[in-house]
């Protein structure tokens, strides 16, 4: 039987008057890729932010494995196993590349230290297409590649739940391609990882689930096919002149 991984019950954010993410409710299951869709300022990005922590809750409860991880810092939160990317890559210029990954080595869920650090984020360089890398400095990479050493180091912490926060974006066609077929192998090991995107193609090939956001709010919850075909969401994107 595939167990629950994370929980959302109710969640919501309010910023003054603006309620951005609306009693959200979701279950994420073990092994599952889930895709969290909706137009832009729909509130994605926010309810990754309440998972990681880079948010306080204004209401409701998640819980990681049945314990509740509402009031919990984004620091211990990413101790537990929740660990995420962002729409801005975000490195540290300072160090180099593998430095990089072994920070998330040193710091994630599951920790490594010394030469044990090292030989872990040197296999994911490996892993990610970055093999002979780890002596550069951030400045000297693409953007795809800036992408594959965030993605490293996320993985470096062994982490139970993976978040990525638009990781496809401002890839050019070929690149695309390698990022979904990237991501489509981390789905193939196993990984739990709720995914945010606009990238329809890669929804429909990575994705067990979507769940759909409209204001806030979920409007929608199913397979892809189901959820791409429903009129609420059409409408959601498109507009009602458009359905």
């Amino acid at each position: 039987m595939t167990s629950t991984v994370l929980s959302l019950r109710g969640v919501t954010k309010r910023f003054g008057g603006l309620v951005a993410v609306n009693a959200m409710d979701f279950d994420v299951t073990e092994h599952q890729v889930m895709g969290l869709i909706g137009p832009n300022g729909s509130g994605k990005s926010t309810t990754l932010n309440l998972i990681s922590g880079a948010l306080k809750v204004s209401g409701g409860e998640i819980s990681l494995r049945g314990s509740p991880i509402t009031a919990l810092p984004a620091e211990q939160i990413n101790r537990r196993g929740i660990a995420r990317t962002f729409q801005l890559v975000r490195l540290l210029p300072s160090m180099s590349v593998l430095e990089n990954v072994v920070a998330g080595a040193v710091f994630g869920h599951r920790r490594r230290w010394g030469h044990e650090a090292r030989s872990r984020a040197e296999t994911l360089l490996t892993r990610v297409g970055m093999e002979g890398k780890g002596h550069l400095r951030v400045g000297q990479l693409t953007y795809i590649d800036t992408k594959r050493v965030e993605l490293a180091r996320v993985l470096a912490g062994d982490p139970k739940l993976l978040l990525l926060d638009e990781w496809l974006a401002g890839l050019n066609p070929s690149e695309l391609q390698i990022g979904i077929s990237l991501i489509k192998s981390l789905r193939d090991e196993g990984r739990t990882i709720i995914l945010v995107e606009h990238v329809m193609d890669a929804i429909r090939s990575l994705c067990d689930t979507c769940v759909v956001m409209a204001s806030g709010t979920k409007i929608a919850q199913g397979t892809p096919q189901q959820v791409l075909s429903d009129p609420d969401v059409i409408r959601a994107y498109l507009g009602d002149d458009d359905v």
